[in-house]
């Protein structure tokens, strides 16, 4: 609002501001008054020409507020030739930024500063205190920055959420935890699956895009009328990021995830992304949308990131396929002509020529047969002898075996009950040592023996922990993969999503033909968590 305004008149600006921690609907109390202050000392001393500028609810930190920016913009056209605030805290609470304006960009526009309750006004010359009380500002913000992350800390290793907006796919609770979101989950499904079924992020948006589902910033907006992620013009047009953050999210899995990012400083509004090991995961904190085995398997597929063929298609075994002689990935080829159509995959060494290597070429009906046939086989006996199973994946897993896990625990038992007597055998030695019942070299010869046992023993405790873990690791991979069998008790054929949950990859070695020259070619299969499968005869 302009009070007194005439026509080439320089302008005076009221400038006031409410700290974002005080924020209140509309212009608040406080607002108010330092409206109220700043307009009486204008008419009081003469400044008739003067118009307010107002950021209401805006931190001292932030200098991007769009009343501020407002009013420096008139400074730069040479509209504004005085600045009235009711004290220097409103300009800001950063000391070399106020300085900045105060002290080099007011006085080079020929512009008068004044803080009311601070005694400043530049057209009396400069005031000694003002640097002080400007430094005196940014150690509040400071301060405050520091008490609000105590806060913030305290509440993300409750295990509740800190996030100001639930993830997509669930609502916040009256105790702010994650509910499901009964509209939006069932999209979240979708993706996955859609991935599981060889779709990358970009065709994935894409399909959503032409049903016509709203996304989540289109939701949002929706609900509570925020416009930060709405787009108009574009309600139901999904971006590729929006679905690969999505298939990265571990709060579909029940997690809550806290700290995943942080700003480097108060002064520094952006936030930088945490590393893993920095983030807090408190698990199992509310009902998952997507199972483990779903979820750790679109993370494999993903690191694959499989790309559409000039045919515009995701072929079938894309990203499953190795050489086994160079280890490249293969590529799928299409020969076509007038008489006939065939479709294969030929090392990628040899395609791009970066290796010395063979072609490895096998026809994709073929090897979509072969692996067809394995995965039946593998499935029926394990719907069969699901005991027998479990046994088998154990024992061909890396050190498997109940009899040398047992010798393992009996081993590292022993080894720790030992550490332990060693310790109470150290804390005698030095009560002896002390007492003067033996001599200090004598002292100093069994403790180095006795320490050199610990350390050795220290050691071997550790590798039979790692050992042991690695045999629970392999039971609960079995665990995993019976977990995908009985999700597929019988199937009629080998589809993107079925081939992408039950394999890991597939090795393909080079043909050989026999002295009939019947072509051979072998494929080794390396299921979904528990590797490559040998069945009894």
């Amino acid at each position: 609002m302009i009070r007194q305004t005439t026509q080439g008149t320089p302008v005076t600006a009221l400038y006031a501001r409410l700290s974002k921690d005080d924020e209140q609907q509309g212009d608040s109390v406080s607002i108010e008054n330092q409206k109220r202050i700043l307009e009486t000392y204008a008419r009081d001393n003469g400044l008739m020409n003067y118009r307010f500028f107002v950021d209401d609810g805006w931190s001292g930190a932030n200098f991007q507020r769009p009343g501020f920016i407002e009013m420096m913009d008139g400074v730069d056209r040479g509209e504004v030739k005085c600045v009235v605030v009711k004290d220097l805290s409103r300009i800001g609470r950063n000391y070399l930024q106020v300085g900045m304006f105060t002290e080099i960009t007011f006085p080079k526009k020929g512009v008068r500063f004044i803080a009311i309750n601070d005694g400043v006004d530049s057209a009396q010359g400069d005031n000694d205190l003002t640097p002080l009380k400007n430094l005196f500002n940014e150690w509040m913000v400071r301060d405050t920055s520091r008490k609000i992350k105590a806060v913030f800390k305290s509440k993300g290793m409750s295990g509740k959420p800190i996030t100001s907006q639930p993830v997509y796919g669930y609502l916040k609770g009256e105790d702010g935890r994650f509910i499901i979101d009964e509209e939006a989950a069932p999209v979240v499904r979708q993706i996955f699956s859609l991935c599981l079924a060889g779709n990358g992020p970009t065709k994935i948006a894409r399909m959503l895009t032409e049903q016509g589902i709203p996304t989540p910033g289109t939701l949002e907006y929706r609900r509570t009328g925020s416009t930060r992620r709405y787009y108009p013009d574009y309600p139901n047009r999904w971006a590729t990021n929006t679905v690969v953050h999505i298939l990265e999210r571990r709060e579909y899995l029940g997690h809550t995830v806290n700290f995943k990012t942080e700003k480097v400083s108060y002064k520094v509004k952006t936030s930088v992304l945490n590393p893993e090991e920095k983030q807090v995961i408190f698990e199992n904190t509310h009902e998952p949308i997507i199972d483990a085995e779903t979820w750790e398997r679109v993370q494999e597929l993903r690191r694959q990131r499989k790309r559409p063929n000039r045919f515009d298609e995701v072929g079938l075994f894309s990203g499953l396929l190795f050489c086994a002689d160079c280890g490249s990935v293969m590529y799928q080829q299409r020969y076509e002509n007038e008489t006939r159509k065939q479709d294969c995959y030929i090392c990628g060494s040899y395609k791009k020529r970066t290796r010395d290597c063979t072609a490895h070429f096998i026809r994709t009906d073929l090897l979509t047969a072969g692996v067809t046939a394995n995965l039946r086989k593998v499935t029926s006996y394990a719907e069969k002898h699901e005991k027998q199973f479990m046994k088998l994946l154990v024992a061909q897993s890396e050190d498997g075996g109940k009899r040398k896990n047992a010798a393992k625990r009996r081993e590292l038992e022993a080894a720790e009950k030992r550490i332990t007597e060693l310790s109470a055998i150290f804390k005698r030695l030095y009560e002896d040592s002390v007492a003067g019942r033996i001599s200090d070299t004598r002292f100093m010869e069994l403790s180095a023996d006795y320490e050199r046992e610990q350390a050795e023993l220290k050691d071997r405790a550790a590798q039979l922990r790692a050992e042991l873990s690695k045999e629970q690791e392999a039971t609960v991979n079995a665990e995993k993969f019976m977990g995908i069998v009985k999700k597929h008790t019988s199937f009629e054929e080998l589809t993107p999503t079925l081939l992408r949950e039950f394999v890991e990859k597939i090795v393909v070695h080079e043909c050989s033909y026999d002295e009939n020259k019947n072509r051979r070619q072998e494929i080794e299969i390396y299921y979904s968590f528990v590797g490559k499968v040998d069945l009894p005869e």
